[in-house]
This record gives C-alpha cells, sequence and structure tokens, in this order.
C-alpha cells in the first residue's frame, strides 16, 4: 500500500519534468526569447529538483515523510499555476524553481522510503518507485497536449497544477516511514543473493562519511555522465522533431496512429517509467555494475542511431524509445547501488546527494540548444545557476560542521550565520539569474547541429559503461576504516559493523 501511494505521488510530479518540451515552443512564441533561454527553466527546475535533495531527505529521515510530502504538493501544483501566469523570463524561473523544490520533496521521500522498506528487493522497489515519474506522463503527454493547442499553454498550466498537486497532496496522507531497524520478515543482509550480496553492508554511513568514500565520487561522475544525454533528449525532443520536419507527420505502429512527436512522447515516457522496475530487477539478479554496462551501453548505440535517422519519423519514435529505455535505469541502478554500499538508516539522505548528479547534468540542456543553433547564448544564467547551487550545497555542510564539532558558541553562531547567508545568496542566484547583469557576456558557439550534441552524450555513456565494469565492479563495499577523520566530525554515525 505504501509503496502504491510512493509510486502514485511520483507520477503525479512526473510532468513537472517529461511534460516540459510541449510547452518550450508556446512559451519561446508568447515571451519572445531565444529557446536557449527557455530552456535555463528546465536546468533551474532540475537543479532545484536535485541539490536541494539532500536538505529535504535530512528532514525526512527526521520528521517523516508524510507532511513533508504534502507539502511538495503544494509547491509543485503552485510552480505550473504560477508558470500559467509568468509574462516574463524571471517570473517564469522562479515559478518553475517552487516546481522543482516540490518534486525534488516528493521524488527523494518516495525513492528513499522504497529503500528503507524493501531492503531484500532494493534495485526492484526503486525501479518501481521510480517507474512513476518516468512513465506518469505516458498517459497525460496527449491531453496535455490537446489542451495547448485547444485552449493555449497557460491553461494547461494552470489546470494540470492543480490536478497534479492535489493528488501529491492525498497519495501523501497514506506514507509512513518503516519502524527502526525494521527488516522484512527474518530476510538479513546476509540472505542477499549472488553479486548483491558482495556489495550490501550492515553499516549505516551517514552523507559525510559517504563522501569520504571513492565509491561516491566514482557513482556521482557516472550518474552526471548518463543523465546528460537523458536530460537532453527529454528537454530538446520537440525542438529537435520540429527541426527535422517530422513532428507532425503520422507514424502507424502498434496498431496505433498519431503524429510522430506525440507518438516518441508517450512511448518514450511509457518505456522510460517501464525499464526501471525491469533494470532493477535484472541488477538484484546479476549485480549492478554489469547491468549499468548493458545499459549504458545500449543508451549510446540508441543515440548514435536516433540521430543518424532522425528525419524518418518511425526510426525516430522507435530509437527515442530505445534511447529512453537505456537511461531510466539510473534512478534504479544508482539509488539501490547506493543502498547497497552505504545502508538503510539514512538511505534518503544518502541517495538525496547522489541525485544531485542529475542537477550537474541538466547544465548540458541550454548549452546544447546554442550549439544545435550556433546561436550567440548568454552564459550568465548558467554560470550563477551553477555557482548559486554550489553555494547552497557548500552551505548545508557549513551548519552540520557548526552543530557537531566542539566549538565557542561564538564560532558557532558565526558558522551557522555564514551557512544562512550561502543559502540564501544561493537561491536568489539560482532563481532569479536574469537580474544579475554583472555576469553579462554572450558567446557565439559553433554550429554542431543536433548530432553534435549528442556525440558527446554518447561519449559520457561509453565512458560510463568502460566505468562501471572496469572499476566500480571491482571495488569492495566501503568499511568505517575508509572514513576520514573529517568527515566524522561533519556526521560522526553509529555502525553495527560489515557483512
Amino acid at each position: 500500500m505504501i509503496l502504491f501511494f510512493s509510486i502514485l505521488s511520483m507520477v503525479a510530479v512526473a510532468n513537472f519534468q517529461y511534460g516540459w518540451t510541449l510547452f518550450v515552443p508556446p512559451l519561446q512564441k508568447h515571451l519572445k526569447q531565444e529557446q536557449a533561454l527557455i530552456q535555463v527553466t528546465f536546468t533551474v527546475f532540475v537543479l532545484l529538483e536535485t541539490w536541494l535533495v539532500p536538505f529535504e531527505g535530512w528532514l525526512v529521515d527526521k520528521f517523516g515523510p508524510r507532511l513533508l510530502v504534502m507539502l511538495g504538493g503544494v509547491l509543485a501544483g503552485l510552480g505550473w499555476v504560477g508558470s500559467g501566469k509568468a509574462e516574463s523570463l524571471t517570473a517564469l524561473y522562479l515559478s518553475y524553481a517552487l516546481a522543482g523544490v516540490g518534486a525534488g520533496i516528493v521524488y527523494g521521500t518516495a525513492v528513499g522510503s522504497a529503500l528503507k522498506w524493501f531492503p531484500d528487493h532494493r534495485g526492484l522497489a526503486a525501479g518501481l518507485t521510480a517507474a512513476g515519474f518516468g512513465a506518469g506522463s505516458a498517459f497525460t503527454v496527449a491531453p496535455i497536449a490537446n489542451m495547448i493547442a485547444s485552449a493555449g499553454y497557460q491553461a494547461a498550466f494552470i489546470r494540470w497544477g492543480i490536478i497534479q498537486g492535489v493528488t501529491v497532496i492525498v497519495a501523501a496522507l497514506f506514507l509512513k516511514a518503516p519502524p527502526p531497524n525494521w527488516l522484512p520478515g527474518t530476510w538479513t543482509p546476509e540472505k542477499a543473493g549472488g553479486e548483491v550480496k558482495k556489495r550490501q553492508t550492515t553499516a549505516d554511513f551517514t552523507s559525510g562519511e559517504m563522501a569520504a568514500t571513492p565509491h561516491f565520487w566514482l557513482m556521482y561522475v557516472m550518474m552526471a555522465m548518463v543523465a546528460t544525454g537523458g536530460l537532453m533528449a527529454t528537454a530538446q525532443l520537440n525542438p529537435m522533431a520540429v527541426d527535422f520536419k517530422v513532428d507532425k507527420v503520422p507514424v502507424s505502429l502498434l496498431w496505433l496512429t498519431m503524429p510522430a512527436l506525440t507518438f516518441a512522447l508517450s512511448a518514450d515516457r511509457l518505456v522510460n517509467g517501464l525499464c526501471r522496475p525491469f533494470w532493477g530487477w535484472i541488477s538484484d539478479h546479476i549485480g549492478r555494475e554489469k547491468t549499468m554496462t548493458v545499459a549504458f551501453g545500449l543508451e549510446a548505440a540508441a543515440i548514435f542511431v536516433l540521430i543518424k535517422f532522425a528525419h524518418n519519423p518511425v526510426l525516430f519514435v522507435i530509437f527515442s524509445a530505445f534511447t529512453f529505455f537505456g537511461w531510466g535505469e539510473i534512478y534504479s541502478l544508482f539509488p539501490a547501488t547506493c543502498g547497497d554500499f552505504f545502508g538503510r538508516k539514512h538511505a534518503t539522505a544518502n541517495y538525496g546527494f547522489l541525485y544531485t548528479a542529475k542537477g550537474t547534468a541538466s547544465v548540458f540542456v541550454p548549452i546544447g540548444s546554442a550549439l544545435a543553433a550556433g546561436k550567440a547564448f548568454d552564459f550568465r544564467a548558467d554560470f550563477l545557476l551553477v555557482l548559486g547551487g554550489l553555494l547552497v550545497l557548500f552551505a548545508l555542510f557549513v551548519a552540520p560542521t557548526a552543530l557537531r564539532l566542539e566549538l565557542g558558541r561564538n564560532t558557532k553562531a558565526i558558522l551557522l550565520a555564514l551557512a544562512g547567508v550561502l543559502i540564501t545568496y544561493g537561491i536568489i542566484l539560482t532563481v532569479i539569474p536574469t537580474v544579475w547583469t554583472p555576469f553579462h557576456a554572450k558567446f557565439t558557439l559553433p554550429k554542431t547541429g543536433w548530432a553534435g550534441v549528442f556525440r558527446v552524450a554518447i561519449f559520457f555513456d561509453v565512458a560510463a559503461a568502460v566505468l562501471a565494469f572496469f572499476v566500480l565492479r571491482r571495488m569492495k563495499a566501503p568499511v568505517p576504516r575508509e572514513v576520514s577523520g573529517v568527515a566524522q566530525h561533519l556526521a560522526p554515525a553509529k555502525v553495527r559493523g560489515v557483512a
């Protein structure tokens, strides 16, 4: 029952990311702005959805999921309603930033709950939960597209924002955290099978201890690499279909006929969701790293063929689906691997830190638009987004340090004040980058076309597959003695030992 309502809450926030591409052309026309600047909205959303999850995860671990998810539903709904009323880029960025915070609360809480309630099937449970986010928009893409065409994008934002926000609030009423040290039945980590058993630890690493291990940083780099291609496809599918002139061409597949873009969006979202429990289930049996190698390689091959034959509407639909089939698995494999390596107790906060890799990858989305068109691009926005996000992340480490170290009262007060200033300034930089003129600088980028843009994604996928098979697979599970003294000061944990 809890898993069902976790999935339902994920379904309700899926359109905030996967439905975005439908709004890009009408927003560009209405606001009279370059596509690259409109796509900064997507980067704002993903950064806020991901980079605040560590803090939100800490709140969930401390106060439970119900109230936090209800708050997430309110913020997400208000974000889309505000986007429907936005008449400037600044207002659009602010509104979608609000939606990002709300969606991040829902996402982090749902995946963290799955890892805690189902340690015996982490891959499958995380995959099913993440499937709600990946496939949640599959059946709403067509209604939203029709509403945009008939009533305008503003009406679609407002009406669907209310519907989705209310759905999250209702789902939150049925969520709760498992009891401390809870295990399903008679299961113990020692009973995990095959490759997974070798990775599962009984130690509960805090986020500070986790960050002191090479395992975390390797996974962070790998997740950012693979997320780049998927996020580009998510945000750019509509503009790419328009550029290749296949967006409105009718396609008949599996006894269905609809425009190529609508068909691709529906199929992509469905496949993106279904692949998550599939790859998670596979990883529970053959190991996370082997599964990563296969899936990452599949995504690289699919992107290559997609760009090669994107002018063919049928192949555009088929290989965009394969791209998402090879991308969606990162949202089941990485949380499961994170749980294997670093334990259950702090699973929500720990995966929250790893999930910020998706935000890092999102920075490439507006840059990709500018590269494809070869137009001048304002780097001020992306620069401030990254700077603001890094300040917030840094501040989230400053505050725990001030509280845990044996420092004088004045020193603690200074550190906490510094954390508050950094968070405030970071959020300002992140959500309203257009008002900060000192960093205004435009550069004309070379026109690479979509092929050049996605070659970067292909390289990242192949590199991540190699790292998974030849490096991560050979690393032993982290043990407490690998944790540095600095990390122990940041967040001392009660470790029960390692299997």
